[in-house]
């Protein structure tokens, strides 16, 4: 009776590596490859000239956000039940903060959908350009969340166990990181400054995620079904 729900926990948790995995593969292509290399930030014509000329690799890479939509679900759900045997209302806070992040997400990438439907239109470079980087001020606003789901699982992290200290504390890193680089986005007065602070924090951004996913993948099957909470241990110690 107790394996099969440990079972479900070691599944869930490295089917959410492996997503996280193939989610930073994904967005490498569609953001780091296509988004990057047609829109021109400040330029409407060029951007526009861009898409005009690259429907196509638009489109691809409005698939590849789809999938890594399709994949932040995966990621939210097996996430809950990783952490649930830990604490039930933590496991949904953490759970529900990804999907609430992946609904803003969606969101966003409808205006793509929508910017690829002006194609065929006679919309202007103006329009064009402002209905594709409404995108980006969505995303924006969507990981101020994501950088709060961070802090959950990093402050779970450090509070137990089940995942090494280390990579907690850089998933706090990485989670405030996010959180304070997209507020300061919110404000256009300081995007200069801003973009100078996300380049400094990128790399702990970078490697709190990619150590927690392969955390996931390579420990994630042999997880722990006892001794949990580092704070148990020193309740449990005897009083001197």
């Amino acid at each position: 009776m107790t394996h099969s729900p440990l079972r479900s926990q070691r599944r869930a948790a490295f089917s959410s590596g492996i997503a996280l995995v193939l989610m930073a593969l994904v967005a490498f292509f569609a953001q780091g490859y296509v988004y990057q290399s047609l829109i021109i930030e400040n330029d409407p014509m060029t951007t526009y000239q861009n898409l005009m000329s690259h429907p196509t690799l638009f489109r691809f890479g409005i698939i590849g956000w789809g999938i890594i939509v399709g994949l932040d679900l995966i990621v939210a759900y097996g996430l809950y039940r990783v952490f649930k045997p830990l604490h039930v209302t933590f496991a949904l806070l953490i759970g529900a903060l990804r999907f609430v992040y992946t609904l803003i997400l969606a969101f966003a990438v409808l205006r793509l959908v929508e910017a690829e439907r002006l194609l065929d239109t006679s919309a202007s470079a103006r329009q064009m350009y402002e209905t594709v980087t409404s995108f980006e001020g969505i995303w924006s606003f969507g990981l101020i969340v994501f950088g709060l789901h961070l802090i959950a699982i990093g402050w779970m992290a450090v509070r137990t166990r089940l995942i090494p200290r280390m990579i907690g504390i850089l998933l706090l890193l990485a989670g405030f990181s996010y959180t304070l680089v997209h507020v300061l986005y919110q404000f256009p007065a300081v995007e200069g400054m801003t973009a100078m602070l996300e380049l400094f924090l990128m790399l702990p951004m970078f490697v709190g995620e990619l150590a927690f996913a392969v955390w996931l993948i390579v420990k994630g099957r042999t997880l722990p079904i006892h001794d949990l909470t580092r704070q148990s241990e020193g309740d449990a110690s005897p009083a001197s």
